[in-house]
């Protein structure tokens, strides 16, 4: 089944929410500086910076605006944790590019040496690659189709770009999005 006809049941059924992070890069051993959680009506479940143990690189604060200074006084990720997985406990998670936030969650508890309870709990979806079926453009390098980043999405789509690289921003812009991609089906 492809991501957009696995999604498609959830996304009517009302029964998800959408998670995104903001970290201090993108290979393993980066973590997650910031982190939100809204439901499928848009309510904000979690919306905060975290406290990472190590410096935040220049390249990461370049894309989403988050200095070392900004979360001099958030919590750290064993406090942060365990909302987050209160949040996602039981649910249909949708998350724009699904492979990269949840290797985030796994690379943070890495830094913190947690190693039970992993993020098995929740089922999720990409919105990513749901959203490039629906577009349906072709990529002959990857023989499937063409990825889009989230505000190339949304100027596609004609839909307003609004808090980008901010977690809670992002997070507001995928709902709009699946609004837009199941909506006009």
């Amino acid at each position: 089944m492809s991501a957009f006809q696995a999604l498609e049941p959830i996304y009517r059924g009302k029964k998800f929410v959408i998670l995104d992070t903001e970290t201090t890069g993108i290979s393993y051993g980066s973590e997650i500086v910031e982190i939100a959680v809204i439901d499928q009506a848009g309510e904000v479940l979690i919306n905060t910076r975290v406290k990472p143990k190590n410096a935040i690189p220049s390249d990461a604060s370049a894309i989403h605006g988050i200095t070392g200074r900004d979360v001099e006084g958030a919590p750290t990720w064993d406090i942060v944790r365990a909302r987050v997985r209160a949040a996602l406990e039981g649910q249909n998670v949708v998350i724009y590019n699904m492979e990269y936030d949840t290797k985030l969650l796994r690379s943070t508890d890495g830094v913190y040496k947690i190693k039970d309870q992993p993020w098995d709990m929740a089922s999720y979806y990409c919105a990513m690659l749901a959203y490039s079926e629906f577009r349906k453009e072709w990529n002959d390098y990857r023989q499937s189709w063409k990825w889009h980043k989230l505000t190339a999405a949304m100027w596609q789509q004609g839909l307003a770009v609004k808090d980008a690289h901010g977690a809670l921003g992002d997070c507001r812009m995928t709902l709009a999005l699946l609004n837009k991609m199941y909506e006009t089906k």
